[in-house]
């Protein structure tokens, strides 16, 4: 079954959202070094569970619209079979299924409700 696997903070000042929640939670937050073959610096969220056990991951990144939400990535088998069931369900591709270079694919959607949401699929083939 699908399952969330990663988490997009967008922020205004990356160090001021560094700041915030890695005091508020904990987090650890470094920048990626793979930012250069996606096009603009990222950041990586580790986060770990009451006992210390690595948690879901997340990322970090200026934000690229006025109305960008945090954003949660779904686990798919196929990013294009998910589009095409996202719109066959009356949602939208926001943002059409785009290569993250030695790592996967992705595409940002929209439920029938606005709601913005992500589907990855894992592919160290990606270019």
């Amino acid at each position: 079954m699908p399952t969330i696997v990663h988490f997009e903070v967008p922020t205004d000042d990356v160090e001021r959202s560094k700041k915030f929640y890695s005091d508020l939670f904990g987090w650890k937050i470094e920048k990626w070094s793979g930012s250069t073959g996606i096009g603009m610096e990222y950041w990586t969220i580790t986060t770990t569970d009451e006992k210390g056990n690595k948690a879901l991951g997340g990322g970090m990144m200026k934000r690229q619209g006025p109305q960008q939400p945090i954003i949660n990535y779904i686990n798919v088998k196929s990013v294009d079979e998910y589009s095409s069931k996202v719109q066959q369900l009356g949602g939208k591709v926001h943002v059409p299924k785009m290569a993250v270079p030695g790592m996967g694919y992705l595409a940002v959607c929209l439920d029938t409700e606005n709601n913005a949401f992500g589907i990855w699929e894992t592919n160290e083939n990606a270019k």
